[in-house]
């Protein structure tokens, strides 16, 4: 779907923005890097970053995939009405993205859609 796509920063409870929290905290060139990919997304949508999305098997999340020295992934689901929901973001070390990780973007996607 090309056009315009919303992307949103998940919010918990206690009111923190933990992706927005770890783009912060992150390098420079990380954050300048992984802006430049949600620009590109929320101006010519999903199609438009092919490259650096992959749907998680098995599950209703997608990654946004940024490489460089810090290979970082943001999990994301995506909603009918053009939004992206940025649930969690982290460093990945291994091959397979770790369970923890899963977990967390799990919780927090539940508690995204209790709050809807």
């Amino acid at each position: 779907m090309i056009g315009k796509w919303s992307v949103i920063y998940y919010v918990s409870e206690s009111g923190e923005i933990p992706v927005r929290d770890f783009l912060n905290a992150a390098k420079p060139s990380l954050k300048a890097k992984t802006l430049r990919i949600l620009l590109t997304v929320s101006e010519y949508g999903l199609q438009s970053i092919i490259p650096h999305v992959r749907k998680l098997s098995g599950m209703p999340f997608c990654e946004i995939r940024i490489m460089g020295v810090d290979s970082t992934r943001i999990i994301f689901v995506t909603e009918i009405n053009k939004q992206i929901i940025l649930l969690h973001a982290f460093y990945k070390k291994t091959q397979k993205t770790p369970q923890r990780e899963l977990t967390i973007t799990y919780n927090r996607y539940k508690n995204y859609q209790a709050k809807k």
